[in-house]
């Protein structure tokens, strides 16, 4: 699952399980394994519960594995102890879904901001405070913001707000969770070109979690789309759009609302049928394989293997 350049983030048969009770396992998130290259950015999509925001969690430390491990600058970022650690936890970062709940009511912006500052030591005085005014700029606020509470802003002014906190500690990888999934659309297109510009500016390598297909395509040079705990596709952005090979692939595509009726009028629209599985007790074989249109005998007793089956574009799925 590699691309040109070299792999800042290595996911190597990542398993996160949580108990549920009675001896019950969920598998949020089952043998995942990715390659995130410096300065490029990885699209992650599927439906909700499918383990996108539990992966993203597990890769900067907010979980521990279940088994597998996550690579960060070639280290086991779970093995990671004092300063290698503090290390990582400066330049690993997460921009949160939601802007409401991620942000303390009861700190003011600078304090919010000025937080990973502190901990890390990294400006004192007079400096802390031009940097935060500097970092409150860089997100498309300004000074006068500072001294304000959470409650005082608009949702995109508090996802900014979670922008600049992660910015403040200068990392080199964010894992952005929906980003704009919590905010209105007038607002989304403002923050994720914020992002964008941000990446250009400052180097930044991300992992951008998402429903919208669409947004996800402008944003990512790489799309993974995972379906019940499980990657079932990776390829470039445009590949991707263009040639979608796992049939739970273009069914998600097909969704994608088109400007033009007349188009819109031409398209053959995939929909789903039946539930999906549960992830406590996921099926045999291919777990997409009770909704797929095109299941075989071979789908409902083998689990179908991740692989390349063009350059640089993978799939898991018997067809290929």
């Amino acid at each position: 699952m590699t691309a040109a350049g070299n792999a800042l983030v290595e996911i190597k048969n990542l398993k996160k399980y949580f108990n549920v009770g009675r001896g019950a396992v969920l598998k949020a998130v089952d043998d995942v394994s990715l390659q995130i290259m410096e300065g490029e950015t990885v699209g992650l999509v599927g439906e909700s519960g499918c383990g996108k925001t539990t992966l993203g969690r597990t890769v900067v430390r907010l979980y521990e594995p279940t088994g597998g491990e996550v690579l960060f600058e070639g280290k086991n970022v779970h093995k990671l102890q004092g300063k290698d650690l503090r290390a990582f936890n400066r330049k690993a970062q997460m921009i949160f879904q939601d802007p409401y709940a991620s942000l303390n009511p009861r700190m003011t912006v600078a304090d919010i901001i000025g937080e990973g500052i502190d901990i890390h030591g990294l400006y004192r005085g007079k400096e802390r405070t031009e940097r935060i005014y500097e970092l409150l700029n860089l997100v498309g606020l300004n000074k006068e913001h500072a001294n304000r509470f959470p409650h005082e802003f608009s949702g995109g002014q508090r996802q900014r707000i979670g922008i600049a906190r992660a910015l403040a500690v200068e990392p080199k990888f964010i894992v952005c969770d929906e980003p704009i999934s919590a905010l209105d659309v007038s607002i989304q297109a403002q923050v994720v070109n914020l992002l964008m510009d941000l990446q250009e500016k400052l180097k930044l390598t991300y992992l951008f979690i998402a429903h919208d297909l669409s947004m996800v395509k402008y944003v990512s040079d790489r799309i993974a789309v995972m379906y019940l705990g499980v990657m079932v596709e990776l390829a470039s952005s445009d590949d991707l759009h263009r040639r979608p090979l796992h049939p739970y692939t273009q069914a998600l595509l097909s969704a994608i609302p088109i400007p033009d009726p007349e188009t819109e009028r031409n398209k053959k629209r995939i929909l789903l049928e039946g539930d999906v599985p549960s992830p406590i007790n996921p099926p045999p074989g291919c777990r997409f394989a009770k909704r797929c249109k095109n299941a075989m005998p071979v789908c409902a007793e083998k689990n179908p293997e991740f692989k390349e089956v063009d350059k640089n574009h993978f799939v898991a799925c018997h067809l290929y």
